[in-house]
């Protein structure tokens, strides 16, 4: 009898503690994001919308992630007025610096070695957008139908927010440290369910054995 609850007590181990799930899948894209207060922070509209004022801090970088919460962040020094330095101000116009993080190798399409982060500072129209920026500063660029950026400074040469299913990648507060390495509690409740579940199934055999 115990038997039949063999693939249950599996099939619900399995269920509670995340084993046998499929690895999580990354996607490889160019991620926007705004610098104030000394912190970067995830854009939340794209460079198309956006209207940086003068003086603007913003960056991409380019990676492989799960959602925003998992994106990595711009590298390196921030300060607009190194940036800008030689960039003069004119009436009219606006500064925006740009932070371009191309990446690591681990994160580069097959083939393709991602350049060197640079900085840079574009000067547009008062009312631009931060894709005007680029364009003034990063091209060639690259689209996709559906507007989303594929490219800045021609890299990566083609893709465009691929999948890839390279295996699990850790959580934003897995890659702070915040999370030990230990047993997850959903372990202990899952073998707490399993333990549980295979003592009914002992307990109700040897009930139709005394019947």
């Amino acid at each position: 009898m115990i038997g039949r609850f063999v693939p249950l007590l599996a099939a619900l181990f399995l269920t509670l503690t995340g084993s046998g799930q499929a690895q999580a899948a990354g996607y490889r894209y160019w991620s926007f994001w705004e610098y104030d207060a000394g912190h970067w922070t995830y854009a939340t509209q794209g460079p198309a919308t956006a209207r940086p004022s003068d003086g603007a801090v913003q960056g991409f970088r380019f990676s492989v992630s799960e959602d925003s919460g998992d994106a990595a962040k711009p590298r390196g020094p921030v300060s607009f007025p190194v940036i800008c330095a030689r960039t003069p101000a004119q009436e009219g116009k606006k500064r925006v610096a740009l932070v371009l993080d191309f990446g690591t190798a681990a994160d580069a399409p097959s083939g393709e070695t991602p350049p060197a982060r640079r900085t840079v500072c574009a000067r547009v129209p008062a009312d631009g957008t931060t894709a005007d920026a680029l364009a003034a500063v990063a091209k060639p660029l690259r689209y996709d139908t559906n507007a989303l950026l594929c490219a800045i400074a021609g890299y990566p040469e083609k893709g465009c927010g691929e999948q890839v299913s390279a295996g699990k990648k850790p959580t934003a507060a897995e890659k702070k440290g915040e999370r030990g390495a230990g047993p997850s509690v959903g372990l202990f409740v899952g073998a707490a369910a399993v333990a549980a579940l295979g003592t009914a199934a002992v307990w109700q055999t040897r009930r139709r054995r005394h019947a």
